[in-house]
C-alpha cells in the first residue's frame, strides 16, 4: 500500500504536467534578472496581490528573512504572535539576520487583535527597541489553519498606518485562506507593505516562494537575498512549476479543506482525542487524552502506512493536501476509527 503522507503539505510532489511546463520553460540568468519565466512569475504573481514588483527566492523562510532585514535596522523591534513562524521555526533568524527583537503576541490560535497590536508598540523611549513592523501569518500554522480575513486584516493596517510602522505577510498558505474566504488577492496590496507567498506547500510546486512589495523595497529585496546566497541562475524550470500552479492549483485547495474536515469530524468521535482544533482549511491539529502518548499514537499511524506529525506534548498535526487521494483518504479514515475501537494496539 502506498503511503499516505499527512506530516505537511511541503510533502507534494510535481503533477506530470507541472513537470511538462517545468521542461518547456525558457530560462537565463536570473541574478542578471534575464531568466524570462522567472520574470514572468515575478510579474503575475506581484500583480495577482495589486503589489508592483515581485523577487523568486528558494523558500518561505527567506522570503520572510529578507523582509524582515529590510523593514527594520539593528535594535528595532518586530511584534508577531507568539506561534508565529518567522520566530517559532526560521531558526532564530530575526536576531542572526536583522539584530532585531521580537515583541510577541498571546493571540487566538495564532491571531492578533489590533487592540493586542497597538499595546505591544514601544512608545519613543531610550529605554525600549523602536517598533518598526508587524508581522502576520496566513493561515496560521499552529493556529490549525485559521486565518484573517481581509476586515481583520483592515484593521490591523489602520492601526500600523497611524504608526507608521511597515506590515509583513507571511503568507505561507495564504491561498488556503483566500480560497476559504472567497476574498479578492488583490485588496492584499492595500493594507500590506510586504507580502510572502509560497508555491511549494498546498500548490504542489517543488520549490520556491516570492516576496512582494513595491518596486524600490524588492529592489533593496534583491540586493539581501544576493548576500543571504539566494541568487539563482536558470531557475525558470522552478518558476514555470510556480506559474502552472498558480493557474491551475488554487481552486483545488477547496479539495484539501473539505477532506480535512472529513478527518475532524472522526477525530471529534474518537475516545482517545481530548480536543480538535476547529478546523478551517488543509490543517487539523488534535489533542490525544492519556490513552495514547503522543509517539505511540504516531507510531501506530506508521504501522498502518500513514505519516503524521507530532506537534508538541500530546499534539498531533495532519496536513492534506493534492497527493491526499480519496482512497488513501477513506484509508486514514477507518485507521483512526478503528483506533478508538481499540481493534490497533501497540
Amino acid at each position: 500500500m502506498n503511503i499516505t503522507d499527512l506530516r505537511s503539505d511541503t510533502v507534494t510532489k510535481p503533477t506530470p504536467d507541472m513537470l511538462q511546463a517545468m521542461f518547456a520553460a525558457q530560462v537565463g540568468d536570473d541574478v542578471y534578472e534575464e531568466d524570462p519565466t522567472i520574470n514572468a512569475l515575478e510579474q503575475k504573481a506581484a500583480a495577482l496581490f495589486g503589489m508592483e514588483a515581485g523577487l523568486f527566492c528558494p523558500s518561505g523562510t527567506m522570503t520572510n528573512q529578507i523582509a524582515i532585514k529590510a523593514h527594520t535596522e539593528p535594535m528595532t523591534e518586530v511584534i508577531c504572535d507568539i506561534t508565529a513562524h518567522i520566530y517559532q521555526y526560521e531558526g532564530g533568524g530575526i536576531m542572526f539576520n536583522s539584530g532585531a527583537s521580537v515583541a510577541l503576541v498571546h493571540g487566538e490560535r495564532g491571531k492578533m487583535t489590533p487592540a493586542q497590536v497597538e499595546a505591544h508598540i514601544r512608545p519613543d523611549n531610550i529605554h525600549y527597541p523602536p517598533t518598526r513592523l508587524v508581522a502576520l501569518e496566513n493561515t496560521c500554522n499552529k493556529g490549525g489553519g485559521s486565518y484573517y480575513t481581509l476586515p481583520e486584516i483592515a484593521a490591523i493596517s489602520e492601526v500600523c498606518k497611524r504608526y507608521g510602522i511597515a506590515l509583513h505577510l507571511d503568507g505561507a498558505r495564504v491561498f488556503n485562506a483566500l480560497v476559504a474566504s472567497g476574498e479578492n488577492p488583490q485588496e492584499y496590496g492595500k493594507y500590506f507593505d510586504s507580502i510572502s507567498i509560497c508555491l511549494s506547500k498546498g500548490l504542489g510546486a517543488p520549490v520556491g516562494s516570492l516576496l512582494l512589495g513595491t518596486k524600490a523595497f524588492i529592489k533593496k529585496s534583491r540586493r539581501i537575498r544576493k548576500v543571504l546566497g539566494g541568487g539563482i541562475r536558470q531557475g525558470g524550470y522552478l518558476a514555470a512549476a510556480g506559474i502552472y500552479a498558480l493557474d491551475h492549483h488554487v481552486a483545488r485547495l477547496a479539495e484539501d479543506h473539505r477532506k480535512a474536515k472529513v478527518i475532524e469530524q472522526v477525530l471529534r468521535e474518537a475516545d482517545y482525542v481530548d480536543y480538535v482544533m476547529p478546523v478551517e482549511t488543509n490543517i487539523v491539529i488534535l489533542k490525544l487524552n492519556d490513552r495514547y502518548k503522543d509517539t505511540d499514537f504516531v507510531a501506530l499511524l506508521a504501522e498502518q502506512n500513514i505519516r503524521a506529525g507530532s506537534f508538541g506534548p500530546q499534539m498531533i498535526r495532519f496536513v492534506t493536501h493534492l497527493d491526499v487521494s480519496e482512497e488513501m483518504l477513506q484509508h486514514v479514515l477507518g485507521v483512526l476509527q478503528k483506533l478508538n475501537k481499540q481493534q490497533v494496539e501497540v
